[in-house]
This record gives structure tokens, C-alpha cells and sequence, in this order.
């Protein structure tokens, strides 16, 4: 595509993009104003996903390449500007799982998943941080509620999906005074190719979403620059409010073994004998809640809150000033609501309310109708 095409278009990078989520993404994203640069290993499916957007009247460049590797992001960053001109967004979305309790796993298993979910994405992130400098553009992370919740035998991936999520809001608080906005996404249990190739079992505890879903809400991160997305925020709220009963259920987790699937699963701690217990992975995280809900975790309006809590603890902004303003009728605006507020607001109190909006855009509270203003879509009840 030439520089006069590419200008008329935001250009995104997204990895792992041969199936599940990173694909639906690319197709939306196509078909939604953006060029894209689809990065996977798998050659064969990625020629597929081209011409399916093409077919479709949308734009893209491939790259069949491992992000483990080195040279790859250099390989990637090259592709989009040799392709496109330019950068916009980069979803990190490349991810395998590691099966195995955690010292029971090889320095290979472990090792892999750090180049692959933090190793890789960073690396890529600062071979493109000149353009989306340039461009005011977005990185974006894309997570687990194991990072929060961690489950025995998804020792490796939950540590390194852990290291994902620090980045990304520490990342967030480093780039936000230079314009490049930073996402993390959870994208709750989705119905993947995911948990077949690591070798274990998706309960029918709790419903895996389509990759579509969680491919649209990303997209809404973008348009809307959010710091957090939460593709599915019931299951984000039961995996909170584990992270919250911590102490008291390791106990419970810790008797729950998880149980691979029919393929052998490499480190895969061997099944006890029958009768043969209920397999466990991600989605079981959520079944507790729904029996033995905690005291401080009905309130959705605090869950939502909650990626934030610490922020807004340190600038003294509690939830009822937001309930309230929630509540009050009219639309939200940043410099009125600061000074409501703070008085005389600082560069501080500012920062801090706004990623406070924006959390509550993620979870549905608001909708961002400009430059620092929100139309309230619920009040905080």
C-alpha cells in the first residue's frame, strides 16, 4: 500500500493473530478503518486471514515470525512501516500456556513464557515507541485473571501473565504525560484453541465468550483509550474478589488439582485415582463466587472501581464523591468535576480522576463523548 493510502488509515499491529482472539481482532479491525499487520507463526493462516480481509475491502500486511525471537520485533516494526508508513496500535495478544505446577516445570518451560508474554511484547514495544510517540498512539497488553487469581498447574503462565499486567500499569504511569496511551486487557475465558494446545480442560462452570466479543471490546479500548479493559466484567468481578479472599481460600484452591486433558500435558502432575475429581481451570476461579459471594464484593460499582483503588487512595478521591456525581444528572466534565473535587485541582488530582473515568467507561459507567467528557450510561446505584 502506498503513503497516500496508509495516511487515510490507523495502522495496528497485533500478534498471535492466526486464530482466536488476535484473528477476530484483525478482522474487525479491518473492516472497522484500520490497516493491520498480523503477526503469527503459522504462515498458512495467515495468508487465509489476509485474504479474508482483502475480500472484504480492508488492508493488510503479514508477518510469519516467532516474537520469542530477537529479531522479530525489528522484523515486525519494519513490515508495518514498509507496508503502511506509519504506527498506531500495538496489541500484544501472542500467548501459549505452560501446564505444570511451577517447580515442577523445566527452566525451558518457564524461561518460554517469559520471552513469549513479557520478554517479546516489550521488546516490541520499544522498537515502536518512536512512532507511537509520534503518532499519539496505543499499547495495548493482553492478560489473564490467572495474573490475579493464580490456579495450581498453571504455574508458569500465571507468574509470567502476572509480569504482563505490572508492565502494563507501570508502562501506563511512564508514557501518559507523552500522549501514548497503555491497556491492559483481560479477556476472560474465551473459546479458543487456547486450552487444547496446553493441554488441559475448559470447565462448564462458567461460559467461555467468542473470541469476537472480547475482539470488539478491545476495540472500544482503542477508540476510547482506555487504561483497562475487561472483556467480560462478571468474570473479572469473581476473579477480584478471590484476589480479595486471598488468605482465606488458598486453602481451597490448593485442594482443587487440575486435571489435563486427553492429550498428555507436559510437567502434567499425574491424576489421583479414581473417582476422578472435577477438572479445574481458569473458568472455576469464578464458581465460588457464585455460591459464597464476600461481604465487600456485591457491589459492582466498587468492583469497577477497584483497578484504580490504590490511585485514588493516594490523591484522597473516595467512591461516594463518584457515586454521587454519578448519580447527579448531566453529563461529566473533566475540569468541572476536578474542582468539585479538589478546589484548585494539580497535575496530580487531575491525572488520577481522569483514569478514574476511565475505568468507569471500561466497566460501562460512562461513555467518553469528546475531550474529557462522559455521558453517564448507569448511575452507581
Amino acid at each position: 500500500m502506498n503513503n497516500a493510502t496508509s495516511a487515510r488509515r490507523r495502522v495496528l499491529i497485533v500478534t498471535g493473530a492466526s486464530s482466536g482472539i488476535g484473528r477476530a481482532l484483525a478482522l474487525l479491525a479491518a473492516t472497522n478503518g484500520f490497516a493491520v499487520v498480523a503477526v503469527a507463526r503459522r504462515a498458512e493462516r495467515l495468508a487465509e486471514l489476509r485474504d479474508a480481509i482483502v475480500s472484504a475491502g480492508g488492508s493488510c500486511a503479514t508477518l510469519a515470525a516467532d516474537v520469542t525471537t530477537p529479531e522479530t520485533a525489528r522484523e515486525i516494526v519494519d513490515t508495518a512501516m514498509q507496508a503502511f508508513g506509519r504506527i498506531d496500535v500495538v496489541v500484544n495478544n501472542a500467548g501459549a500456556g505452560a501446564f505444570g505446577p511451577l517447580l515442577e516445570q523445566s527452566e525451558e518451560a518457564t524461561d518460554g513464557q517469559w520471552r513469549l508474554h513479557v520478554a517479546g511484547p516489550l521488546r516490541l514495544a520499544r522498537l515502536a515507541f518512536p512512532q507511537l510517540l509520534k503518532n499519539h498512539g496505543q499499547l495495548m497488553f493482553v492478560g489473564s485473571g490467572l495474573a490475579r487469581a493464580p490456579l495450581p498447574a498453571y504455574g508458569a503462565y500465571a507468574s509470567a501473565k502476572a509480569a504482563v499486567r505490572a508492565a502494563a500499569i507501570q508502562l501506563r504511569r511512564e508514557l501518559r504525560g507523552r500522549g501514548i496511551a497503555v491497556t491492559y486487557i483481560d479477556p476472560g475465558l474465551v473459546d479458543t484453541e487456547f486450552h487444547v494446545a496446553m493441554g488441559s480442560k475448559i470447565s462448564s462452570n462458567v461460559p467461555a465468550v467468542p473470541a469476537q466479543r472480547v475482539a470488539k471490546a478491545i476495540l472500544r479500548g482503542i477508540r476510547r483509550r482506555s487504561p483497562v479493559v475487561n472483556a467480560v466484567p462478571l468474570q473479572t468481578m469473581g476473579v477480584v474478589a478471590i484476589e480479595w479472599l486471598a488468605a482465606s481460600i488458598d486453602g481451597v484452591l490448593a485442594k482443587m488439582p487440575a486435571t489435563p486433558s486427553g492429550d498428555a500435558a507436559p510437567q502434567a502432575r499425574p491424576a489421583p485415582a479414581p473417582p476422578q475429581p472435577a477438572p479445574v481451570t481458569v473458568a472455576a476461579v469464578a464458581a465460588p463466587i457464585a455460591a459464597e459471594p464476600p461481604e465487600t464484593s456485591g457491589d459492582p460499582f466498587e468492583a469497577a472501581l477497584e483497578p484504580v483503588a490504590r490511585r485514588m487512595e493516594r490523591v484522597k478521591l473516595s467512591p461516594t464523591f463518584l457515586r454521587d456525581a454519578l448519580n447527579a444528572p448531566g453529563d461529566l466534565e473533566l475540569n468541572e468535576l476536578a474542582m468539585r473535587w479538589a478546589g484548585m485541582p494539580n497535575k496530580n488530582e487531575r491525572a488520577a480522576l481522569h483514569e478514574v473515568l476511565d475505568a468507569l467507561t471500561s466497566a460501562g459507567y460512562l461513555q467518553s463523548t469528546g475531550d474529557e467528557t462522559w455521558k453517564v450510561l448507569r448511575t452507581a446505584g
